[in-house]
């Protein structure tokens, strides 16, 4: 309990110190997570749209696959962007490996089967009578899916706070492809892990505390949205 109460003094002391420092890793693991979650709905979103309206050969196989991606392993995904991103890899020469833009492809890597998995769900509980009468009204099929992702918009944004929630915590990948460079590409999850390899438990608790009030107010921000918009 000792340890606990030293980590939640020391994070309120850093966080209303302004420490220049922790003020910059928790800022870059905001613009980081926050842009793989943006391109993760980018890919995620039209994907599960997809799956969820048309009927193919294949379809189920690619459900299994989004559904199985939805629990894939950070560190393997790590390891197939990194691999990607070697200098010896297929974009090696992009020189992006160790950099914040590697850890935006890991992180959108992870978070978009999340997406395209609840994206799917959300469609299919929607009734398929209503997509007929969007249609025979003389909606085209671009607009009868924006009316569907409309009526779909509650649970689309449990897509997004679930997407987010999986890239904010997520450490393996973004050590691998990030390499927790002060200055660079060190957020709070990989500060955590150095910290307590030193023993400085008290610092890494302070670190998590800074972590899980920056998801706290992320998702309170969104859920505020999803209920403001919820039909009375």
């Amino acid at each position: 309990m000792q340890l606990i109460w030293e980590g939640l003094k020391q994070a309120l002391a850093l966080i209303f110190s302004g420490d220049p420092q922790i003020m910059g890793i928790t800022l870059l693991s905001l613009q980081i997570s926050l842009s793989g979650t943006l391109i993760s709905l980018f890919l995620g979103v039209p994907v599960g749209v997809w799956l969820a309206l048309y009927s193919f050969p294949g379809r189920r196989a690619l459900v299994s696959l989004v559904n199985a991606g939805m629990g894939l392993p950070p560190v393997v995904v790590g390891l197939i962007v990194s691999i990607f991103l070697w200098r010896s890899g297929p974009f090696g020469l992009l020189h992006i490996i160790y950099t914040p833009t590697a850890m935006i492809i890991a992180q959108a890597v992870i978070a978009s089967p999340v997406v395209a998995g609840l994206t799917i769900a959300a469609i299919q509980q929607i009734d398929p009578k209503f997509r007929l009468q969007v249609l025979g009204l003389g909606a085209s099929s671009v607009q009868s899916m924006l009316q569907l992702l409309r009526e779909a918009r509650l649970p689309l944004l449990a897509a997004v706070m679930a997407g987010f929630g999986a890239v904010i915590s997520e450490v393996g990948a973004a050590t691998m492809v990030g390499g927790n460079i002060l200055g660079q590409t060190r957020v709070l999850t990989t500060a955590m892990v150095l910290e307590t390899s030193k023993g400085d438990f008290a610092a890494a608790m302070a670190l998590g505390v800074i972590l899980l009030i920056l998801v706290y107010a992320v998702n309170v921000a969104l859920t505020l949205i999803q209920q403001r918009r919820k039909p009375q």
